[in-house]
């Protein structure tokens, strides 16, 4: 398997299929590269290259003990794309992924980096405070965290319920969305999923985003019941200098699994214009 050493040697596991101009793809918590199968399928078959990394202590990167918050998380994709010597490339970035996508945009990007996407994203920030008080109180997320402390495996089956959609009157559970998302959080290490719940949480991506001058595209669904909207796509698209927003009636926050034959062909038209 191909894997990137980092500076404090942390094995950084990645896909890299086919040639032509590269979109870069990260991932959300707690998953790996392995979710975004429709979007690699997808971009290899219209003649893009197309990468993917699993994040510091998920999937089969190594599990590390430190580094699980947004700097090292976006000098990983750096150490990444300078190995790689990516140019010219598209990055998308879903929920936690969009907060690395925009810290690595506007901090390692610059000379590297055509276009951002951020779907159904964490910045600007997630937890409510008086700066942001259209966010959710820090006992969700404390909530999360007690939850996984106390019974991973049993909260790996429960999250994918509203992380797609499912507990919505009328709407059928796919099974194997379901196993998939456990099948791939329990690969990862539990601490650092532990740990990233802060990252993706806390972390203010204010100042990032307006930092960041290629054109982005904001992607978000109005039933996403993990990051809601109003306090994330449409924030980050008042802050960004050069945005373009689309939200999608009822959609969730896993909407480019279970929506992917409308969100795939959206992704292409922007990346093309």
């Amino acid at each position: 398997m191909p894997f990137i050493k980092t500076n404090d040697n942390t094995d950084i596991y990645y896909k890299d299929w086919g040639t032509g101009q590269p979109i870069v793809f990260h991932h959300g918590w707690p998953l790996s590269s392995d979710d975004w199968d429709a979007q690699m399928l997808f971009f290899l078959q219209h003649g893009y290259r197309v990468i993917a990394h699993d994040r510091r202590g998920h999937g089969r990167s190594t599990q590390t003990a430190t580094g699980h918050e947004m700097d090292t998380y976006a000098a990983d994709v750096a150490a990444l794309t300078t190995a790689l010597d990516l140019k010219d490339a598209i990055h998308i970035g879903h929920s936690t992924g969009g907060g690395e996508v925009a810290r690595y945009v506007a901090r390692h990007g610059k000379g590297r980096v055509a276009k951002a996407v951020l779907v159904s994203s964490v910045p600007p920030i997630m937890v409510k405070s008086e700066k942001n008080p259209g966010g959710l109180p820090i006992e969700v997320f404390d909530g999360f965290r007690a939850q996984l402390a106390a019974n991973r495996a049993e909260f790996y089956r429960q999250v994918p319920l509203p992380f797609y959609g499912f507990n919505r009157p009328g709407v059928k559970t796919l099974e194997g969305v379901v196993g998939n998302w456990w099948r791939q959080g329990m690969i990862g290490a539990a601490h650092a999923q532990y740990e990233c719940i802060k990252a993706f949480s806390e972390t203010d991506f204010s100042d990032d985003l307006a930092a960041i001058d290629v054109p982005t595209l904001v992607l978000h669904g109005d039933d996403d019941q993990i990051v809601p909207y109003q306090d994330a796509g449409v924030l980050s698209a008042k802050i960004l200098k050069n945005a373009k927003l689309k939200i999608y009636p009822g959609y969730p926050h896993g909407m480019l699994t279970v929506h992917a034959d409308v969100l795939n062909p959206d992704l292409l038209e922007f990346i093309r214009s």
